[in-house]
């Protein structure tokens, strides 16, 4: 428990002494959201006084303290409307997490840790929120990996009421109770206020009712704002005195916007808008602390001329497991043809009889596509490190995130289009708190065939590639695909690995007899292949088209007597940018993908040629529009991606 203040539910009631050492707490942080957000001139102070209460009671009676802010055993606490970050400053100051001074001078400041959404560079913080609606996600990747790890402690989520219109919270909830996640607490602040007005209004819901029909046991508190009150719904949890015992529980707190400053009990005026200085002076009248002008006055000036420090953040991950077994290499010999996905799922499989024996360690999320993403082979052999999610990316992408932060090596597997484009933002906020996702997606480009162009990912290169900490692999046969995943399992990183649907042949050497990607073969990022050496130019690929490109070569060498090589670009990023300068030398470099030409290899490709400011043919290849429904090799004839045409064009070119 929190040594500045603690409770541990064994009494019946908050004693007077107990309730005026809260007040006194409520009242100091009351003071800190206000002068936070005056002197940032932006801010969330409304929220924040609306979930004082809850925030003080959370911290003086859940495992938490700043010297354990970084230990396994900890209780999480996980803040889902990050807005209401000046609260959640102030009550960490008040804890001891943080430097009070530090925090109210620097909010909202350029290169400050004390963001405008709470973000984990702050000691206590375990999730950096921005987008609402993620947060209950997040909780369920702190309570499962406990029940993996047979650890004890509890995670608690606050969020707001306006955020229980996000679709991925009902997603969320029916997962929790699934896996029966009872050391899973939700924390909602109903102030019935969001930007434009009354939630009821906006969008109306019954919260209440939303989560006693996905099973979780629900306590109302008709005070919010009363200390006695929340003690009362946590002792309830804490003792157990729930309907089903090994559901979780949501705590629907009923509050006031703005709650103990009248002149903030204004509608949603001050839900994202501060007080100005002379409000501050009244604000600060209001709540009793009539000693704070000359404080405001002396920071409005040091803030003036201050420079924060650089930050350190993600001080709540656990470290990555070092003791990760590779196990051998299986290779597909030269006369197998294999899609990449088999050669995942093979791999995935070996890995955990490897790792997963005597304990969890590597762990399996997939979206209603086991069999289509090869994961059956793991579920089979670790089904308590496999988990299926359903049909809810979103959900499992944060839930995902969260796994990988709490030390566990967590493969997220579904098509290209789900597991990228859908869940995009939840992929960015992963990797902007320190994620460690392999992220294994199938299904890519046109390659898909008759599904349709809905279903056919041709923007992953660009979507993936633009977030600064995930790598970019896409193998060219089943052997690679084995190195891959592998390298992916044993490094720290979020690893983002994309593979079509087709079988494709074993890729060879030029004498067509030996394997290319043999037992000896070591992945390395950043490094791409040579597989056929050229004379005259080269195509510079990935994936299925390397197949596709040892064709196209083989017929330009026999009709037409011209040498050009290939180059498997089976790391996209990071990029090996000296291949593609010694290309530019043979005089022509073609690009050829199953993606967006405009985003893809050809354009990144161009990039490092126009900085080392190279000039060889140059032309690009790829999907230049959305394609239809059909058999991928009449797609392909469409776009121009056939080895007759391909041929055609390198002619044209040179």
């Amino acid at each position: 428990m929190n040594p500045v203040f603690s409770l541990d539910f064994k009494k019946e009631t908050l004693s007077e002494a107990e309730l005026l050492k809260l007040n006194l707490m409520w009242k100091r942080c009351a003071a800190r959201i206000i002068k936070s957000t005056t002197l940032a001139g932006s801010g969330h102070p409304g929220g924040s006084l609306s979930s004082l209460h809850f925030l003080l009671m959370l911290y003086a009676s859940h495992n938490i303290t700043p010297a354990i802010a970084q230990s396994e055993q900890r209780d999480r606490i996980i803040i889902s409307h990050g807005h209401i970050s000046p609260g959640v400053y102030s009550v960490l100051a008040e804890y001891g997490f943080l430097d009070e001074e530090l925090m109210i001078t620097e909010f909202r400041m350029a290169g400050s840790n004390f963001a405008g959404h709470v973000e984990t560079g702050v000691l206590g913080v375990e999730w950096g929120s921005g987008n609402l609606g993620q947060g209950l996600s997040i909780g369920c990747g702190s309570a499962l990996a406990a029940k993996i790890k047979n650890l004890s402690y509890h995670t608690i989520v606050c969020m707001g009421d306006g955020e229980q219109q996000k679709g991925q919270i009902s997603e969320a909830r029916r997962f929790a109770v699934k896996y029966e996640l009872d050391h899973l607490v939700g924390l909602i602040d109903l102030n019935h206020l969001q930007i434009g007005g009354d939630t009821r209004k906006i969008m109306p819901q019954n919260i209440a009712n939303n989560y006693l029909s996905d099973g979780w046991n629900v306590i109302e508190v008709t005070d919010g704002n009363n200390f006695e009150q929340i003690y009362q719904a946590f002792r309830k949890v804490s003792q157990k005195k729930v309907d089903n015992l090994k559901h979780p529980t949501v705590i629907l707190a009923n509050t006031v916007m703005g709650y103990g400053v009248p002149l903030m009990i204004d509608g949603s005026s001050f839900h994202g808008k501060s007080a100005d200085y002379e409000q501050a002076l009244e604000c600060f009248s209001q709540i009793g602390s009539t000693q704070e002008k000359n404080e405001l006055d002396r920071l409005i000036k040091k803030r003036k001329n201050h420079k924060p420090k650089p930050s350190q953040h993600n001080l709540s991950i656990l470290p990555y497991p070092k003791n990760i077994e590779i196990g051998k290499p299986i290779e597909y010999s030269i006369d197998e043809k294999t899609d990449c996905r088999t050669g995942y799922g093979n791999a995935l499989k070996s890995l955990a009889e490897l790792n997963n024996k005597n304990g969890i360690q590597i762990i399996g999320i997939s979206c209603d596509l086991e069999d289509s993403v090869k994961m059956g082979g793991f579920h089979k052999v670790s089904p308590d490190g496999f988990f299926e999610c359903g049909i809810q990316e979103h959900h499992a992408a944060s839930l995902s995130g969260q796994l990988s932060r709490e030390g566990l090596v967590t493969f997220f597997s579904t098509f290209a289009m789900f597991g990228c484009a859908e869940v995009y933002n939840q992929q960015r906020l992963n990797d902007i708190n320190g994620s460690n996702i392999k992220l294994v997606c199938t299904h890519t480009g046109v390659d898909v065939g008759e599904d349709g162009p809905t279903h056919q990912s041709i923007d992953y290169i660009a979507l993936i590639g633009s977030l600064f900490h995930f790598s970019l692999f896409f193998p060219a046969d089943a052997n690679q695909t084995d190195r891959i995943i592998r390298y992916i399992a044993t490094h720290h990183g979020n690893h983002a690995v994309f593979m079509g649907r087709s079988k494709l042949p074993t890729i060879s050497h030029e004498n067509e007899k030996n394997v290319f990607y043999n037992a000896d073969y070591q992945f390395v990022p950043g490094k791409a292949d040579i597989i056929r050496e050229g004379k005259n130019g080269y195509i510079i690929t990935f994936g299925y088209m390397v197949s596709v490109a040892l064709s196209v070569v083989k017929n330009l060498k026999e009709r037409h007597g011209i040498s050009i090589g290939v180059v498997n670009m089976a790391s996209l990023k990071p990029l090996d940018e000296k291949i593609i300068i010694e290309c530019a030398k043979s005089g022509a470099i073609f690009t050829l993908e199953d993606h967006n030409v405009h985003t893809g290899l050809g354009t990144l490709t161009a990039s490092v040629l126009a900085e080392n400011r190279l000039n060889p043919v140059f032309y690009k290849l790829g999907m230049k529009d959305y394609n239809s429904s059909g058999k991928p090799s009449d797609l392909y004839q469409r776009m121009g991606l056939d080895t007759e045409t391909i041929t055609q064009t390198i002619l044209n070119s040179l």
